[in-house]
């Protein structure tokens, strides 16, 4: 287990806390259509931290091809019709790359600035010339509007418990999932970042951002970044 992370209920928990039988019944959100929406029909994917595929076999069914990373087996069991790759995803280096890399999950908000930084650099590693990295981040208030909760037309409820500074502008998020037979909970570390700050964590790893891709501006659509031209036009510099 990841340090400050901690995940309770039944079934196998991975090392950031997430219960694998949770997330196998979780629904998929309209996140597919809104990456469906920002890249070439038919693109490579390279998912980074797909779980059990809520969203590897959505973008599937609409004609991506899909390689889905992550790091624990018991997710990618579940994973049907996409190549996997079981690995962190800050020590990925595959020796290719992908019309589109996914860093879904407020995976770029982890509390461990390090960790982030190898994220990101796995992504730029790993995108295609030409080619995007779309990144989902927390909404403005995911940290000031708590506790909060909602009801699942499926019939489950998701709560954000609560949201505590545990020192060095990180927060410790307990979310807490109910459903009629079974209860787990997900305790993780996130960092929230200023839309500077998210910024400039994307130009380190040599990417910057594109657009946004929802009102909310919780998607965002990043490409390598360009180089400085050195020197003047005619090399007559000042």
């Amino acid at each position: 287990m990841r340090a400050g992370y901690e995940g309770t209920g039944p079934g196998a928990i991975t090392p950031d806390g997430c219960a694998v039988e949770l997330y196998s019944r979780l629904p998929v959100g309209d996140e597919p259509d809104v990456i469906a929406a920002a890249v070439p029909e038919g693109a490579s994917i390279l998912e980074l931290g797909s779980g059990v595929g809520r969203m590897t076999h959505a973008l599937l069914e609409r004609g991506f091809t899909v390689t889905a990373v992550d790091e624990s087996a018991p997710m990618l069991e579940h994973v049907r019709g996409a190549r996997t790759i079981r690995s962190p995803i800050e020590e990925l280096d595959l020796g290719e790359t992908f019309d589109v890399v996914l860093l879904a999950s407020f995976l770029v908000h982890t509390g461990d600035a390090e960790v982030r930084r190898g994220m990101l650099r796995t992504c730029a590693r790993h995108v295609a010339q030409g080619g995007c990295v779309l990144i989902q981040r927390e909404g403005e208030d995911y940290h000031e509007n708590v506790p909060r909760e909602r009801r699942d037309p499926s019939g489950f409820t998701v709560r954000i418990a609560s949201s505590e500074p545990v020192g060095d502008g990180v927060n410790s998020v307990r979310a807490e999932y109910e459903f009629p037979d079974a209860v787990w909970t997900q305790t993780f570390r996130a960092r929230p970042l200023t839309e500077e700050q998210f910024e400039e964590a994307l130009q380190e790893a040599g990417l910057q951002v594109d657009r946004t891709l929802t009102e909310d501006r919780t998607w965002v659509r990043a490409v390598p970044a360009i180089p400085p031209v050195l020197g003047g036009l005619g090399g007559g510099g000042v």
